[in-house]
């Protein structure tokens, strides 16, 4: 399965990304800044969905069209 950030670039295990919008994090008074790179992102099997991680917030499931590759 193929896994396509906003700009349509295939993503892997591994790649690096940039937040494309401010996104508040549910559950938590965060919110990740647009253009915040988050490194080392995993593929979930779900279609248009990674895991990563960010200094405030561990275990994050993004959506890919809020990404673009770095």
């Amino acid at each position: 399965m193929e896994v396509r950030d906003s700009n349509g670039t295939e993503l892997q295990d591994g790649d690096s990304v940039t937040l494309i919008k401010d996104l508040k994090v549910k559950g938590t008074s965060e919110t990740i800044k647009r253009g915040t790179l988050i490194k080392n992102i995993r593929l979930t099997g779900r279609e248009g969905e990674i895991e990563c991680s960010t200094k405030q917030v561990k275990g994050l499931v993004l959506k890919t069209e809020f990404l673009k590759k770095a």
